[in-house]
């Protein structure tokens, strides 16, 4: 295909930085989540590790109950939020999987082609990886998942560190990755990481979600239904068998996408109020005082929220509590890990090992293996602006595994010793993957640019 080189003019310019504005804004915030995630799972570490490790460990572990009598639910600290909390992370990220599929990268084969092979090899070498190392391990076995996870706030925070040198379209591509990658974790966590399956609460379960699927059909907008439901439904997967957070993401499933009124009538009202606004001005009054133009502010909010889908202003208003309250805390209850058991079982074993294989070799392989796969066999094609060095780069970005290794760690090895050596081989992987993929990203763009001429069109 061939490729040209263009001038833009500032008018253009201006468009072009509002197309993408959203994107940098997104970039940004999950940058600040990273360094947030950093000092979090710092402290986390230094707390079980001082005197006041048993203060630390003791209060995941204290219980809270909610109800009253037989109808209660009785859970320590640490499962209210791996549990409870993670099950609203997974709420988002079911609607950022469903933002994307109906308007973002993954809403086209043609854009969602490469993103998701790139995934799928990002997922299955790793945990084939894992495997290599534990098939003499039944107990070990049971973490092949661990290398499978993408940790976007960390991935993202390295890119941010390189600047504006990484093009746009990587940064694009790497988050539709994590997405992509997101989505494989929760089918791996529904059909891998559940226990026995309760038939009664399978019905309710499903009772529930009908009623939900309804009250999107019917038109029902207001978020209230849909909380009291998805609580409902919550508590049914608690009791199912099913881990919690496959109930989030179907609870996004659930919520309403399309706007009650289209762009053009949108802009129809607009004119009209702001035409109204107008004729209402009063110089010797102040815009508090005047009443008429405090109802057609009103009527404008009102109209604003027609014109928005309630999937994207819940999104909207649940991303800082996701980014900056709940995966902090999350990484703060998990992260911490007492050195002290380096005395006394061997910290290097199959579990470890598999794992640092996993996600700083598993993981940049498979995505460059299978995306490199996907243009050859010319099912894609690379991202514009990007060379497969840079496509490593962020192969080994991908390898920080992180919270979400974490999280599929306290599934796979909750009450295993085995729990402790998988999390120092997260650890351990995450900060190599991490420094490799900021070295190969840097050198890449720090490569100097071609010539207008090698751009232009023969």
């Amino acid at each position: 295909m061939a490729t040209f080189y263009t001038k833009t003019s500032p008018g253009e310019k201006k468009i072009v930085d509002k197309i993408f504005q959203p994107f940098e804004q997104f970039f940004k915030a999950e940058a600040s989540s990273g360094i947030l995630l950093v000092v979090a799972s710092i402290l986390a570490i230094i707390l079980a590790n001082s005197p006041l490790s048993d203060a630390y460990f003791s209060f995941w572990n204290t219980h809270i109950k909610i109800g009253y009598s037989k109808v209660q639910l009785d859970k320590p600290v640490i499962l209210w939020i791996n549990d409870g909390l993670m099950a609203i992370f997974f709420f988002f990220v079911g609607l950022e999987i469903k933002r994307e599929i109906m308007v973002g990268e993954l809403s086209s084969l043609k854009t969602a082609s490469f993103p998701i092979m790139a995934a799928f090899g990002g997922m299955l070498v790793p945990a084939l990886l894992y495997a290599s190392f534990n098939l003499g391990n039944p107990a070990g076995i049971r973490g092949w998942g661990i290398p499978m996870a993408t940790d976007i706030a960390f991935a993202l925070g390295i890119l941010m560190l390189i600047g504006k040198r990484v093009p746009l379209s990587l940064k694009i591509f790497l988050t539709a990755l994590a997405i992509a990658d997101d989505l494989g974790a929760v089918l791996v966590i529904a059909f891998f990481y559940s226990s026995d399956i309760n038939l009664i609460y399978l019905a309710f379960g499903a009772i529930i979600f009908i009623l939900l699927m309804a009250a999107n059909g019917i038109g029902i907008r207001h978020p209230l239904p849909f909380i009291i439901l998805g609580l409902a439904l919550w508590v049914a997967f608690l009791k199912l068998g099913v881990h919690t957070t496959v109930a989030g993401v179907l609870l996004a499933i659930t919520i309403p996408s399309g706007t009650k009124i289209n762009a053009t009538e949108f802009i129809r009202k607009m004119n009209f109020f702001m035409h109204r606004f107008k004729k209402s001005c009063r110089p010797e009054n102040d815009l508090v005082e005047n009443q008429t133009q405090q109802e057609i502010l009103q009527t404008i909010e009102v109209t604003c929220h027609q014109a928005e889908s309630p999937m994207q202003r819940i999104e909207h208003n649940l991303r800082p509590w996701v980014i900056f309250f709940i995966m902090p805390l999350f990484a703060f209850a998990n992260a911490g890990l007492k050195f002290d058991f380096f005395m006394g079982d061997p910290v290097i074993n199959s579990v470890s090992l598999g794992i640092i294989a996993g996600l700083v070799i598993g993981k940049p392989l498979g995505i460059l293996l299978f995306s490199w796969l996907g243009v050859k066999l010319k099912m894609t094609s690379l991202p514009p602006d990007t060379t497969w060095k840079h496509i490593t780069g962020a192969g080994f970005l991908a390898g920080i595994g992180f919270t979400m290794s974490l999280f599929i760690n306290s599934l796979a090895f909750a009450g295993d010793p085995l729990l402790k050596i998988a999390k120092l081989g997260i650890f351990t992987a995450s900060i190599v993957a991490g420094i490799l993929g900021w070295f190969i990203l840097r050198q890449a763009s720090g490569a100097k640019k071609p010539k207008k001429a090698e751009y232009e069109s023969l």
